[in-house]
């Protein structure tokens, strides 16, 4: 009997103690009954996801994260990329940081699903009219992570080859406004990492910058085709070739009444504060500039999808501002069902003759429902055929898919652009509003014909993931890129021209003969572009021939054209420089200086000093930040 008692009054005393223990740390105790043990979620709690507004689309208020019950919480179980990989592939290093990333999770979910009672309320939002961002580029107080970055994922590509005339006479792409690349690119480079060459895309790097090029004088032809030839800065026996297309700038008072809906990613992934807290504060900006004629929606996904805010006039800014305030980040990552809900929205609040979009906010990191990305590719461009375009904004580190963001925008009809400081958020989402929001022209492809005769050689700089078949330039059913009101795209070629003994590729024993001289001898190339007005099903046709300058007459080359001669060699000098016979990064910075001209937004000082950066990284043999290659 006395044993007994014993054995009772001990088993009371490690009770309390780990009561004790239990509210010291703000856990939940679970009470008897046993039945009582897993309370459900707190309904109050922010980031309730709503029910679905259209038929076909998963039940959101039911489909809350599975969970496991803990001590009276519910917790989300753990995310698929979150599993452990086999030892073999995992260095200590790595487990520690998926370890520590796993227990941040769980502990934001805890507190978003059950907060305990002692818990301390938390951190007020971040505010709207925040100061500008550090010179590095991050929030203030967020540790550069670099190490954490080796889920990141890049679609993998070579740099376009260099091209015979004689066998291949024709080039053909897509156009491509996207400019996530540079970015992305430079938040690495911030933070003292190399960046890998996946993630370099040339083109996004090239027009990432406006270059002065003439528009057009009406909508009637939405925008204007220019050219320019100088020689190559890093060999002057070869020679570039710029294409500017510019398009017709719409005034945002004359923008059409816009339809949008933000669709945020609000999944555990999304929880540090270059993620929610800044995709937040850069949809406010946005906000500010909508007119009472302009509707919002808000639908967010986590481990399902719910709808925010209904429809809601750009008037009622206040609302729209609380509805961002009130987002929380926890769970999984279901994007498919949350692009489901977004574009049901859309189609319930669609505009005739108006701006119809969805705005994809997210770090890519869909691991639940559908994530496959073809699957999600397709889904899209089902989509788009409604009239519905989509566009993408990427935000965070360590586990950015880079290749997701950039792929939905191009078959969802959008762009795609990197969000990493408050400026950038501005630059996309109010200085270039109308181009980011308004499309005046859809699949628009280029085409170049070169003549033999003039150019021996030819390679085209960046645009990998954009070639198009010869056949497909004149085929209206294959996708290509779209221009936005007042958009500036830029591409190059470096040519060898006919005799200047810059050729790359060895002689041939059995050469094509050369073309027949005449009255087209003098032209370079000739260029073709086909596109679509917004409505149309049938493309259109413009047509304009390159004629070669005449020696003695030709003008110096223009500080556009070499100031993206410089851009463009950084890009490749980040990619490891194969195609820039030996120019230097101090060569690069001195181009982008002598041809840096008016920089009212300092974005070219900015990138004079990524230049800098990058040359200081490189010379110090900095780590490479860690990918996935797709």
């Amino acid at each position: 009997m006395r044993r007994t008692a014993t054995l009772s009054l001990l088993a009371t005393g490690i009770t309390a103690v780990l009561a004790l223990s239990a509210c010291h740390r703000g856990d939940t105790v679970a009470q008897a009954p046993a039945a009582d043990a897993a309370q459900p979620a707190d309904k109050s709690a922010p980031m309730r996801e709503a029910a679905p507004i259209d038929a076909g689309v998963a039940d959101a208020a039911a489909a809350e994260p599975e969970a496991v019950v803990v001590t009276g919480s519910r917790l989300p179980r753990a995310r698929k990329d979150e599993a452990a990989a086999p030892a073999a592939t995992l260095s200590r290093r790595d487990l520690r940081g998926q370890a520590a990333k796993s227990t941040a999770e769980r502990s934001l979910a805890q507190a978003n699903y059950a907060p305990a009672p002692s818990a301390p309320p938390p951190p007020p939002p971040l505010s709207v009219a925040a100061p500008s961002m550090p010179a590095q580029g991050l929030i203030a107080g967020v540790p550069a992570q670099p190490e954490a970055a080796n889920t990141e994922r890049y679609a993998e590509h070579d740099d376009n080859p260099v091209k015979r005339v004689t066998e291949a006479p024709v080039s053909t792409f897509s156009i491509d406004v996207d400019t996530g690349s540079y970015s992305n690119v430079r938040r690495m480079l911030r933070q003292g990492v190399r960046p890998p060459a996946d993630a370099v895309r040339a083109e996004e790097m090239i027009n990432y910058f406006d270059y002065g090029h003439p528009g057009p004088s009406s909508l009637a032809t939405p925008f204007r085709v220019t050219t320019e030839l100088a020689p190559a800065p890093w060999n002057g026996k070869r020679q570039l070739l710029m294409i500017g297309i510019k398009g017709y700038d719409v005034p945002k008072t004359e923008l059409p009444p816009a339809n949008l809906v933000f669709l945020i990613d609000t999944s555990g992934s999304m929880q540090s504060a270059d993620k929610l807290p800044l995709l937040k504060q850069s949809f406010a900006q946005l906000v500010e500039q909508l007119r009472p004629q302009d509707r919002v929606s808000i639908v967010v996904y986590a481990g399902s999808a719910g709808l925010v805010l209904a429809p809601t006039s750009g008037a009622e800014k206040d609302t729209i501002l609380a509805a961002l305030d009130n987002l929380s980040a926890g769970g999984s990552t279901n994007g498919g069902a949350g692009i489901q809900l977004a574009y049901a929205t859309a189609k319930q609040a669609f505009v005739k003759h108006g701006v119809n979009r969805v705005i994809l906010a997210t770090d890519g990191d869909f691991n639940v429902g559908t994530t496959d990305r073809k699957a999600l590719e397709t889904l899209v461009g089902d989509q788009r055929k409604s009239g519905i375009a989509l566009t993408t904004l990427g935000f965070g580190q360590g586990n950015y898919n880079d290749t997701m963001a950039e792929r939905l925008a191009d078959v969802g009809d959008g762009s795609h652009a990197y969000i990493d400081t408050l400026q950038e958020a501005r630059k996309v989402l109010v200085q270039e509003m109308q181009s980011t929001l308004l499309t005046i022209a859809k699949d628009v492809k280029i085409q170049i014909e070169f003549n033999p005769a003039q150019v021996a050689e030819y390679r085209l700089i960046g645009y990998e993931n954009r070639l198009l078949a010869r056949e497909d330039f004149a085929n209206d059913k294959v996708d290509a890129g779209d221009i936005g009101a007042g958009h500036e795209v830029t591409a190059l070629y470096e040519l060898t021209l006919t005799g200047s003994g810059g050729d790359r590729l060895p002689a041939l024993r059995y050469a094509l003969p050369e073309a027949i001289g005449g009255a087209r001898s003098a032209e370079l190339a000739h260029l073709r572009l086909r596109y679509k007005r917004p409505g149309e099903d049938a493309s259109r046709l413009i047509e304009t021939p390159i004629a070669r300058p005449h020696e003695p007459r030709r003008a110096a080359p223009s500080a556009a054209m070499r100031f993206a001669t410089a851009v463009a060699a950084y890009a490749d000098a980040l990619r490891g420089g194969k195609n820039i016979d030996g120019w230097t990064w101090t060569d690069i910075a001195r181009a982008a200086r002598e041809a840096a001209g008016a920089d009212p937004w300092k974005q070219r000082a900015e990138f004079i000093g990524l230049v800098d950066d990058a040359r200081r990284i490189t010379a110090g043999d900095a780590p490479q930040v860690g990918m996935i290659a797709d």
